[in-house]
């Protein structure tokens, strides 16, 4: 869903003619990833993750567009105090990642001494979760989605201190140049309801195992009827909905 975004997130970077050895810290299943390997086709990218299984899925991607033999894949845990090899890349690109860090400090240091002298990092961080739903909807439960993010912004209070840090100034303190900070407001609707259903079907299901005890009865019972895909009250079955967040973009330099 927000491919189109990320391609203008990585062709606003000041990155020149552009970098042969690129890190992806946190890749997830490798949206960022792919996306960096389309944008510089002559780069190796090494992609970093905790998880084996969404570099699993990583890998199968990777290889259905002709990728593999250009993305290394390390599982690691990026909290641990030494990283493994990682090689010098001249960019290093960290989406959604940051904020799960236990020690936000630590890591950017460690990315600095990561970086070829010159080298880039981008650190890329939505402005919470997206929304999906109008305002005055569901019809049995008005206001039921800004309820969801309210209860899972408390859940993130305690678990995730680090979302919605200032890292402009946390990449100065670690000892880059901050070059340039931009915000991209993502809003997609309905020419893509399928994939926008989809979509939020998926991130409500994920947001659902954080609030579920912060969420009265009645608003508990609505979010389940719109995560039934049998039921009429389905979000799939919805022509209503669209993709709001946004996006800020840190890019600094290491001297």
């Amino acid at each position: 869903m927000l491919a189109e975004h990320t391609a203008s997130v990585i062709a606003w970077l000041p990155v020149g003619p552009g970098p042969r050895r690129i890190v992806d810290l946190g890749c997830g299943t490798g949206a960022g990833t792919l996306a960096l390997a389309e944008r510089f086709p002559a780069a190796g990218l090494t992609a970093v993750d905790s998880s084996a299984v969404h570099l699993e899925r990583l890998r199968e991607k990777a290889a259905a567009i002709g990728a593999a033999d250009r993305v290394r894949l390390v599982e690691a845990d990026l909290d641990a105090p030494d990283w493994p090899d990682l090689g010098r890349p001249e960019l290093v690109w960290a989406s959604a990642s940051m904020h799960h860090m236990a020690d936000p400090d630590r890591t950017l240091r460690q990315v600095h001494e990561l970086l070829a002298p010159g080298g880039l990092f981008a650190v890329v961080e939505l402005a919470g979760f997206p929304r999906f739903l109008p305002g005055d909807a569901p019809a049995d439960a008005p206001g039921l989605e800004e309820r969801c993010h309210a209860a899972l912004d408390r859940h993130h209070a305690e678990q995730l201190p680090h979302r919605g840090a200032d890292w402009g100034t946390l990449l100065r303190k670690a000892g880059f140049t901050v070059e340039g900070e931009r915000t991209i407001t993502v809003d997609i609707a309905a020419p893509r309801a399928d994939a926008v259903g989809r979509y939020a079907l998926s991130s409500l299901r994920r947001m659902r195992g954080g609030i579920e005890s912060e969420l009265s009865p009645a608003d508990l019972a609505a979010l389940d009827r719109l995560l039934d895909t049998d039921g009429p009250h389905s979000i799939l079955r919805r022509d209503d909905l669209s993709v709001r967040t946004e996006r800020t973009v840190w890019a600094a330099r290491r001297a």
